[in-house]
């Protein structure tokens, strides 16, 4: 699963990894996170984030 960086600030969400205080288990692709989902450093939502090259 490809990994999206935040624009913003640099957060790097990895799918291996989900977003543990965001309750985001392990295994969850960026395209199955909530439509509510932000970036949990900097509280960019989802269409801050592009694919990490």
């Amino acid at each position: 699963m490809e990994k999206y960086v935040c624009d913003l600030c640099g957060y790097v969400y990895d799918p291996a990894q989900g977003d543990a205080d965001g309750g985001i288990e392990p295994g969850t692709a960026f395209a199955d996170l909530p439509e509510d989902w932000v970036c949990p450093l900097c509280g960019a939502d989802k269409s801050q984030f592009s694919v990490e090259e």
